[in-house]
């Protein structure tokens, strides 16, 4: 995405100023590599003893996530997310050297791809999951992906090139994480430096490859996946270079290159494991499904759903009707999404996002009543599923019933007392009640929680002028902004000391 390049030059100048060189990495050595290494390898460093420490990175990634949530192709979905979000968390947990927090989203974009940028954040494109035959393909993607941050392959890729100046380092980083998303757009980013030296670094080198298909192989099989869905994947992939030809290739493999090499050690080491078959979890056909069915226009989608459905052509029935429903109610026929929810009950499909959809459909059919009866019920058999929650919250303020958003928030908010979207909701009630310093308040907190300083600042700042709040209310917002003033000094020192 072109929003990375500016991102990520806004606050690497930071991160590195006053440094004229890279800090110099050690080695690291995970495990024996094999045989095939007969060249060579460059110092690739020790991922623990950088300079670009992993707060830093962290600090980078969210950096570069603040922009990219401003997007229209980020994916603001909380069932997109919490399913990525879930499989990604299976996977880290089986992952060796996960030091740090991860974040999976997804991009709106038909093209193959994921990417990962520094500090624990993974991009999935939502081609990749629609064009998938399994979640075990899925999974080995998130899983390599998940190997290229553990192993700290930015931050190593970036000290090879010790002797670079300040402004080619970060031009080089820049283009990098610009090359993660949208490798058709890398080239502007190295036209207006150095190219030649940006594009021996633009895409992984192959030793970072083959570490990232290693450890990510070791994480998918940890983790229960099927083996064999690496090599899958990595074969399908290869097909589609006939395309190249044409000059339509997949993002993934310009990013990515796929070697038969590659697809031999994967093959290898599927070879190597017991025969272990992994059924597709429910949440994944219904996640495909509905980003089939949200992709192009409406009466397309209800076309091809219909027809699979008719022809009995799907790989698992429940998501075939479930991108159904969804089409239905995207093309405004909320009637006939109905009726496929109906089937699906009859059949006992049970989800929670077949629950959310039906409230979705009562809303639709102005019933907004029968459609917080269904979130009240969903909530109680999903009492953690934050979809559910955050579509409860939306009605209600959508309804006026700011009160009851208060209410409804007291326990989430001690639950998940770092969740943005809680204050968010939060805030907007206080505006509907018309209590200005908790709504800023609250506001703040937001942009404190989405690692904007300056922002959280400006909002207290608001609430301290608001007029409104009683002694103890106004003592918390002023301690709050001493907080939060001492913090932002803390981060403008660290980096003028870099």
């Amino acid at each position: 995405m072109a929003l990375l390049l500016a991102a990520t030059l806004a606050f690497l100048p930071r991160a590195f100023a006053q440094d004229t060189s890279l800090p110099r990495f050690g080695r690291t050595e995970p495990e024996p590599q094999p045989a095939l290494r007969s060249v060579p390898l460059p110092d690739l460093g020790d991922a623990g003893s950088a300079e670009l420490t992993l707060p830093t990175e962290r600090r980078i990634g969210e950096s570069i996530m603040r922009e990219i949530r401003r997007d229209p192709t980020y994916v603001d979905d909380p069932e997109v997310s919490e399913y990525l979000n879930g499989l990604g968390a299976r996977l880290t947990s089986s992952a060796s050297g996960a030091r740090q927090d991860f974040e999976f989203f997804a991009i709106r974009d038909a093209s193959i791809n994921a990417f990962a940028l520094p500090g624990g954040f993974i991009g999935i494109n939502t081609g990749l999951i629609a064009v998938s035959d399994s979640e075990s393909e899925v999974a080995s993607v998130m899983s390599h992906e998940i190997a290229h941050v553990t192993q700290r392959h930015i931050a190593r890729q970036i000290g090879i090139q010790k002797q670079m100046q300040v402004p080619m380092m970060i031009a080089m980083a820049a283009a990098i994480l610009l090359g993660r998303s949208r490798p058709d757009l890398a080239s502007g980013a190295m036209a207006a430096t150095q190219g030649g030296a940006i594009q021996s670094q633009l895409a992984y080198s192959r030793d970072f490859e083959r570490e990232a298909d290693r450890v990510g192989f070791q994480t998918l099989t940890g983790a229960g996946f099927d083996a064999r869905a690496m090599s899958e994947f990595f074969e399908k992939m290869q097909r589609y270079t006939r395309l190249q030809d044409s000059g339509v290739v997949p993002s993934y493999l310009r990013s990515h290159p796929v070697t038969t090499e590659r697809i031999s050690d994967a093959q290898a080491r599927a070879q190597s494991m017991p025969y272990r078959q992994r059924a597709d979890s429910l949440e994944y056909h219904l996640v495909r499904a509905k980003l089939r069915a949200e992709a192009g226009e409406a009466r397309d989608a209800v076309r091809v759903f219909t027809d699979a459905v008719n022809d009995r052509r799907f790989a698992n029935e429940p998501g075939a009707r479930y991108g159904l429903a969804v089409a239905y109610l995207r093309a405004k026929e909320p009637k006939r999404a109905e009726e496929e929810i109906a089937r699906l009950r009859t059949a006992k499909v049970v989800s929670p996002m077949i629950e959310l959809l039906a409230a979705r459909i009562r809303v639709a059919q102005d019933d907004a009543v029968g459609a917080l009866a269904l979130l009240k019920a969903a909530l109680v058999r999903y009492p953690y599923r934050r979809s559910i929650l955050y579509a409860q919250l939306g009605l209600l303020a959508d309804l006026g019933r700011n009160d009851d958003v208060q209410a409804a928030l007291a326990e989430p908010m001690r639950l998940y007392p770092r969740d943005p979207q809680l204050f968010e909701a939060r805030a907007k009630a206080y505006a509907g009640q018309g209590k200005r310093l908790l709504q800023h308040q609250a506001q703040a907190e937001v942009y404190f929680l989405q690692g904007s300083l300056p922002a959280a600042i400006e909002q207290l700042q608001f609430a301290q002028t608001s007029g409104d709040g009683n002694f103890y209310e106004q003592s918390a917002v002023d301690a709050r902004l001493k907080e939060l003033r001492s913090e932002h000094l803390r981060d403008m020192q660290d980096a003028k000391k870099k």
